[in-house]
């Protein structure tokens, strides 16, 4: 078919010169017309390269709450003033946490350690010097649902943003704000490598805010102790699997031992 197009288009080039002046000027406009849907693929394949790289825009202003992605904030991007906010220098100001305080980190010292070599802080003390890592549900992890947490609800990526750590050190609910970040975050979610530790897992929409993210040491202040009895409740029927049955245990012997802290 392509053969036969580009033949028929020859023969009415050659024939253009001797055909009527009214009639030429269609033949060769017509051979324009060609050239143009020739190049269309071509078009596409950049318009799809061009948004594929404008994924990290898309996900600075995705603004997920409790209803996750079924809101109508998911689009707020679209906005040129938004966009503009996006794109200014002040925004990259806010992806990255203040330093840690002389005073915390002079406080943390008196305490033990975990494998990481991280303090092991008592409930009472909500100043903290914490490691954190990060995560995202596009490392499509295996047996891990689709952008939900351990409540099975939508990871939180706005105003308020999810977070994963030990439920034993910091319980379902935990509200904690990052020094230096105009965010609140909250523990909805767990994760078998951070039993035992007392890291917390900052959750990120994609694979490129995570890595900018990676390992660092920061400083958080509690706000808000989470539910203490809700996360025994959750974790009693999750004792099938090593890293839930260790956190059980954990969170009750220290719920027995009164070493928790109440709101």
């Amino acid at each position: 078919m392509i053969f036969w197009l580009n033949y028929r288009k020859t023969l009415d080039i050659r024939a253009a010169p001797s055909a009527h002046p009214r009639r030429a000027r269609g033949l060769l406009s017509r051979d324009h017309q060609m050239k143009f849907f020739r190049f269309l693929p071509f078009l596409g394949i950049f318009c799809c390269l061009f948004l594929s790289s404008c994924g990290d825009l898309g996900t600075m202003g995705f603004n997920s709450d409790a209803t996750g992605i079924h809101n109508s904030s998911v689009f707020k991007f679209l906005n040129p003033s938004n966009l503009f906010r996006l794109t200014s220098t002040n925004n990259s100001k806010r992806f990255y946490p203040a330093p840690v305080s002389n005073s915390v980190v002079k406080t943390a010292r008196s305490f033990k350690r975990d494998k990481h070599g991280m303090p092991t802080y008592p409930d009472r003390v909500r100043h903290r010097v914490v490691r954190t890592t990060a995560y995202s549900h596009e490392e499509n992890e295996v047996g891990v649902p689709w952008r939900k947490n351990a409540l099975g609800t939508y990871l939180k990526y706005g105003a308020v943003r999810s977070a994963a750590a030990d439920w034993s050190k910091y319980p379902v609910g935990t509200k904690f704000k990052i020094k230096g970040l105009p965010y609140t975050y909250i523990v909805d979610d767990y994760g078998s490598a951070l039993v035992g530790t007392n890291t917390i897992d900052i959750y990120h929409p994609n694979l490129s805010s995570m890595r900018r993210w990676g390992n660092r040491h920061i400083e958080i202040a509690v706000i808000q102790w989470g539910d203490w009895d809700r996360t025994l409740n959750i974790l009693a029927g999750r004792t099938h699997h090593t890293h839930t049955r260790k956190m059980y245990y954990a969170a009750r012997a220290k719920l027995k031992a009164g070493k928790v802290a109440r709101n």
